[in-house]
């Protein structure tokens, strides 16, 4: 999957701050990105002054390593589970609130698997960020003492797509996200309006999200007195592992098609995508026989059919985080604590045969 520009120079960026000077082919190796790309991506930064090439090398130039601390310029810290998909937007807002505001953004990534957030934010503030947008890898209802360390930060700080538990960890930090229940509801209410009774859930469990949409369609059936169907449970390994599982899936959902389910929500658009082509090979057709809603809205309108999805605001979320991170530079620790929830829309597209 294509990584967008602004994120690869984030990565170089912050790999020459750790590194110091590097050679390219090392950076390249380092950042598991091919070496012609990196060396296009040195030539735009080193263009505009934030890189100095020299013999094969790259290293900052001195204006970029002084302490922005002088005013001249603040630096906020985003640490974010995963690029190349649903954060892209986030981040893309945060960058645009941020730059608008005189600030710049520093991007730092914590993969999920491997639970190193703490590490990552620490070298983000070692990096001299005066504020920091946080993702923390964790799901929904857990204690999580391992981040204690969130009520320790130095610096002000924003929860971005999470809600800290009353008595866990960040329960006192401003947060601003999606409210995934929302999204689900909207998403089930649409297809009850077509006249479907019975909708099922493929989803995995592992993530911030999948839990709140998992939750968020209990929650939905209830309400819409909808019976409620077996979740199909997507596992970390099927996410982009290849074509066996997004056949397992496939087989998963023409069974329950057979059962008399013809409406199915999925989440991630990565395998929503992937289902018409493999759902006809088993004699259904989207929208004719099932239909099809993706949750996330990243990649939805380029399928075939087109995707009706459930768009989280993420690029809103992250222009709203940055912006709420910024007035708390400038008001300090007495302006209250706040929580901002932003709700989904539905896209209508041609996968569930009706229209909005």
């Amino acid at each position: 999957m294509a990584i967008a520009a602004e994120v690869r120079h984030a990565w170089i960026l912050n790999a020459v701050r750790e590194l110091g000077t590097v050679r390219v082919v090392d950076l390249a190796a380092h950042l598991h990105i091919p070496a012609v790309t990196v060396r296009r991506d040195i030539a735009v930064l080193a263009e505009h002054g934030r890189l100095r090439r020299s013999h094969g090398a790259v290293s900052l130039p001195e204006e970029v390593t002084t302490d922005p601390s002088d005013g001249r310029e603040r630096a906020i810290g985003m640490l974010v589970p995963t690029v190349g998909s649903y954060f892209d937007e986030v981040i893309a807002g945060a960058r645009a609130a941020a730059a608008a505001a005189g600030a710049r953004l520093v991007l730092g990534i914590a993969p999920y698997q491997a639970r190193n957030d703490r590490l990552q934010a620490e070298r983000l503030l070692e990096s001299g960020v005066d504020a920091l947008m946080l993702a923390p890898n964790w799901l929904p209802g857990g204690q999580h003492e391992e981040f204690d360390w969130l009520d320790e930060l130095p610096v002000p700080a924003v929860l971005v797509e999470r809600w800290a538990s009353p008595v866990g960890p960040g329960a006192a930090l401003d947060a601003v996200g999606s409210d995934h229940h929302h999204g689900v509801l909207l998403a089930l209410r649409h297809l009850a309006s077509l006249g479907h009774r019975a909708v099922t859930l493929a989803a995995r469990d592992d993530t911030w999200t999948s839990h709140q949409v998992r939750t968020g369609y209990t929650e939905a059936v209830r309400l819409l007195g909808l019976p409620p169907q077996p979740v199909i449970g997507l596992r970390t390994s099927d996410q982009g592992s290849g074509h066996g599982s997004i056949e397992t899936l496939a087989d998963q959902v023409a069974d329950a098609a057979a059962s008399g389910v013809r409406a199915v929500l999925v989440h991630n658009d990565h395998d929503a995508i992937q289902l018409p082509a493999l759902l006809r090979t088993r004699g259904l057709r989207v929208p004719a026989d099932l239909a099809l809603v993706s949750y996330d809205d990243v990649y939805a309108a380029l399928a075939a059919p087109a995707l009706t999805a459930v768009a989280p605001p993420k690029r809103a979320v992250g222009a709203a985080a940055a912006e709420l991170l910024l007035r708390r530079l400038d008001h300090g620790p007495p302006w209250p604590a706040r929580r901002i929830v932003m709700l989904p829309d539905l896209k209508i597209r041609s996968s569930c045969g009706g229209r909005g």
